[in-house]
């Protein structure tokens, strides 16, 4: 009998794939995304140093429902206008093991919208 894996599990596995040849650098930090079910959360990442360069979330923005597109994409925004001030030109996107879909896909697009380049 095959025992079938959490969804936790798998999308642990696939970040650990896709981190294995995903670094990010003082120059270009990485993008990281983090969704859960009722939040979202993003932080840009210096992997050299270990530090957390700037980060945002639905919680930080008080969003009533923090688990939705429209979250996501206020999210995008809002990391994106904290790394124009950072003077964060360029990251390495990471989507944390989750498919380029929905709301990693809204935050990655109103990233983009916003002026950070990946």
């Amino acid at each position: 009998m095959i025992k079938k894996e959490s969804s936790n599990i798998g999308r642990k596995r696939r970040h650990a794939r896709i981190r294995a040849t995903l670094s990010g650098t003082a120059e270009c930090p990485r993008l990281n995304v983090f969704r859960s079910n009722s939040e979202i959360y993003a932080q840009v990442i210096d992997d050299v140093e270990g530090k957390t360069l700037v980060s945002s979330s639905s919680i930080a923005l008080k969003l009533k429902n923090g688990g939705n597109i429209e979250a996501a994409s206020a999210v995008g925004k809002d990391i994106a206008e904290k790394c124009n001030k950072a003077k964060i030109k360029k990251v390495v996107f990471d989507r944390g093991g989750n498919l380029y879909h929905g709301r990693v896909k809204a935050l990655a697009e109103a990233a983009r919208e916003n002026g950070l380049e990946f």
